[in-house]
């Protein structure tokens, strides 16, 4: 490819963008992101972008407002500086969580973001682990969706003994995603059925599978309040498991997570650094860079990603 491949950040993950452009060998992409006295945000890029090939790095982690308009001035100011291509790596789509119309008068914000994302002038897009994956139909530009099954699954080898080991989907709509990474590491599966209380709190009603006597692998999409990850430890740990790890693509870790978690008798929660890292005496940060920087690099040249996405 003659276009030159461009890597920028907004301010909501600089170490993963920054991880990206050192696994491609490139320089991080020099920008500017400000905001006036009137709370509006400015940002300019610090280099040419002509005929470039730019690939903006955002996650939509909190405050998402910020970030998303952020990465949306990003993504119109590189059209308007003449970038042949523009692609938003999104690691973290937080909004794919609304993705139907469940309720009276409330917006599919998903498909909103969509649309402004396709306004603002996106040429593709490259994200990984959507909450509800039919988010793709929302879009009318390319969408990449990677997977960060390898990475968990690799962690799970390399951490637990897997002779007496169970998969556990800590609710019906993860049994998929449960169930394919028992298939790669070889293990039974087992599920949790519960009922959503609130938006920070869960009730587990039961309990399908044999977890007694075994250790208890946890994988999720994201982990946000902790409230789901904490009722279903408990619930393995009362049906007879000897110990719980964790591992979720998207460590968000918001409001009491990190109490919660220190407090459970997880043995370990890991996370992608999809979302900032953050710090607890029983957290583990697992790294997607290599992921990404390789889909990149296969997007830039035109190449198949279909092997990247599981």
């Amino acid at each position: 490819m003659n276009r030159p491949l461009l890597i920028f950040s907004g301010q909501s993950n600089r170490p993963l963008a920054q991880a990206i452009a050192e696994a491609l060998g490139l320089p991080l992409g020099k920008s500017t992101t400000q905001r006036f006295a009137n709370d509006n945000l400015f940002v300019r890029f610090e280099e040419s972008l002509r005929e470039g090939d730019v690939f903006i790095v955002q996650s939509f982690t909190p405050p998402v407002q910020d970030h998303l308009m952020e990465l949306l001035m990003m993504i119109d100011a590189a059209k308007g500086a003449s970038a042949a291509r523009v692609t938003a790596v999104i690691p973290y789509f937080s909004y794919a969580r609304s993705d139907k119309k469940d309720a009276p008068r409330i917006s599919i914000t998903a498909r909103l973001i969509a649309d402004l994302l396709q306004t603002a002038g996106a040429d593709r897009v490259l994200t990984m682990t959507l909450h509800s994956p039919q988010v793709h139909g929302f879009f009318k530009i390319p969408v990449d969706h990677l997977s960060a099954e390898p990475v968990i699954a690799n962690y799970f080898a390399t951490r637990v003994d897997l002779e007496n080991a169970v998969v556990v989907a800590p609710d019906a709509g993860d049994l998929k995603r449960a169930s394919s990474l028992a298939r790669r590491l070889g293990l039974p599966l087992a599920f949790i059925d519960k009922e959503r209380v609130s938006d920070t709190e869960v009730r587990v009603r039961m309990l399908v599978g044999e977890v007694e006597g075994k250790t208890a692998l946890i994988v999720d999409d994201e982990i946000s309040t902790a409230g789901s990850l904490v009722e279903a430890v408990e619930a393995l740990m009362q049906a007879g498991a000897k110990e719980v790890y964790a591992a979720a693509t998207h460590g968000v870790y918001v409001g009491p997570a990190l109490e919660r978690i220190a407090n459970s008798p997880v043995k370990e929660v890991a996370a992608t650094d999809t979302c900032p890292p953050k710090a607890g005496p029983k957290l583990k940060t697992l790294t997607v860079a290599p992921l990404f920087a390789e889909a990149i690099w296969r997007i830039h040249r035109g190449e198949s990603v279909s092997s990247l996405f599981t």
